[in-house]
């Protein structure tokens, strides 16, 4: 008997040591793809108001993804000239590795360079030293380009991951997503449409994404979003609003510990 206890005691051992093992992959899991839920507008702008940028309620922030592309930052470089509008411009490192001459003009036109990642992927599977790794040399080529470490950043696609976030920490980035977009990614986007889109979430404090490229959407996209700015700016000026990069937004801190740079 005491033999087939211990037997019986073993086998249950055995099983309450592979349930705990089984369920380690469950909670790395769990801690990589839970913080992405910040995705959804909604819940971020009401909990987590600096992640989704607001600021100033006399202020938007006008802020650009996925450049710099030769065939087309340089239209909107012209318009924002032409607006006496400067923006951030969410740059991918690898972009700013390839086209640094467009980088650097970016810089020069008075705009701020922020981080989009080192290249513009989905993180479908737990990465963090690898997200680490990429994060840092992006933040490096635009520090490069602008002669100052960069504040901000904006993982692809808004997924911020666990594994994004703590490498954004580690980096000592500020995650930033928005509170409107235009919609201008799709193919069927028009001026009007971004423009429509844009105004029914914009207020005061909101951070504005919009895209100078159509590497990762639809061809010729980015010409929607070009021909809505002149409407997106004259719409905030006429109800009170500045226009301006983030820099200027005056988004607050979201604790002591996750703003390490002084500023």
């Amino acid at each position: 008997m005491p033999k087939e206890k211990d037997m019986r005691d073993g086998v249950h051992r055995g099983r309450s040591w592979r349930a705990a093992v089984g369920v380690v992959p469950a909670l790395v899991a769990a801690a990589h793809i839970v913080p992405a839920a910040t995705w959804l507008s909604g819940p971020r702008r009401a909990w987590l108001p600096a992640l989704a940028g607001v600021g100033r309620s006399d202020h938007v922030a006008l802020t650009f993804d996925d450049g710099p592309d030769p065939r087309s930052t340089p239209a909107f470089l012209a318009a924002l000239d032409e607006l006496s509008v400067r923006a951030t411009f969410f740059v991918v490192g690898e972009q700013v590795l390839w086209h640094r001459r467009l980088s650097h003009d970016i810089v020069r036109r008075g705009h701020e360079l922020a981080v989009h990642g080192w290249t513009h992927n989905r993180p479908w599977r737990p990465a963090p030293a690898r997200e680490a790794r990429q994060l840092a040399r992006a933040a490096h080529v635009v520090a490069e380009v602008s002669g100052a470490p960069p504040a901000w950043y904006r993982p692809p696609y808004g997924i911020l991951t666990g594994d994004r976030l703590l490498a954004a920490r580690r980096t000592r980035l500020r995650p930033v997503l928005w509170t409107a977009w235009g919609r201008d990614w799709k193919a069927r986007a028009t001026a009007e449409s971004v423009v429509t889109t844009v105004l029914a979430d914009l207020r005061g404090g909101g951070t504005l994404v919009l895209h100078d490229t159509d590497r990762h959407a639809a061809p010729g996209c980015w010409r929607a979003a070009l021909a809505a700015l002149p409407g997106l700016v004259g719409a905030c000026r006429a109800a009170g609003l500045t226009v301006g990069p983030l820099g200027e937004h005056g988004v607050a801190s979201p604790a002591p510990a996750d703003d390490a740079r002084a500023r």
